[in-house]
């Protein structure tokens, strides 16, 4: 199911840029030359995200770039909520994690996209975004590794939708899921050979 479309075209249009734009905004490398730690992208994974930032050793680093990448995620979804209606809300959410994995300030070449993911969820529905954080924790703490945990969370995100009473968000879900399975291409072959790095070791 999907959100009924309200809102002017032009206004989704307008949501839809706006959001992208927010979402391209490379808060792991600002943090990385803020801190003095270098180009993120040479670093570690070569990700632009809060795990590799993690890498560097710098936790402070690592806390505020996941803090930030969630946050531009939720904004531009609670922003685009009360502007316009959920229908601008589910654009909001999806333009803003496009954004992140294929940002227009660094040539399209962004981010996994995990700790977007998770902010948009709580802004979108909070019991979802617990779920899946929940999911997230649970994974990590058997597992240690991080893009294995992502994948499990994005993959119940549609479940947890549809048990938690938004419908209506499931196929955005699915969509949000799929992209996530596609920026971890390198990640799930590496799991496959057992090379996949536990979080807080160098790759």
């Amino acid at each position: 199911m999907i959100p009924v479309l309200e809102t002017a075209p032009m206004l989704l249009a307008a949501t839809a840029a706006l959001a992208y734009l927010l979402g391209s905004v490379p808060f792991g490398i600002v943090m990385a030359r803020a801190f003095g730690l270098g180009d993120l992208r040479k670093i570690g994974s070569g990700n632009i995200g809060a795990t590799n930032v993690l890498r560097t050793g710098n936790k402070l680093a690592a806390f505020l770039t996941l803090v930030l990448d969630a946050g531009k995620g939720g904004i531009a979804v609670l922003v685009a909520r009360a502007a316009l209606g959920e229908d601008a809300a589910q654009i909001a959410a999806f333009f803003a994690f496009l954004g992140h994995c294929y940002p227009v300030f660094l040539r399209f070449q962004g981010g996994k996209g995990v700790a977007t993911f998770l902010g948009t969820l709580l802004a979108l529905a909070w019991p979802v975004g617990l779920a899946a954080c929940a999911t997230w924790a649970a994974v990590a703490a058997i597992t240690r590794i991080s893009s294995l945990s992502a994948l499990a969370a994005a993959a119940l995100s549609p479940l947890w939708a549809w048990l938690l009473g938004l419908p209506t968000a499931v196929a955005l879900m699915v969509l949000l899921a799929a992209l996530i399975g596609l920026r971890h291409k390198a990640n799930i072959a590496r799991l496959v050979a057992g090379q996949e790095p536990r979080i807080g070791q160098k790759p």
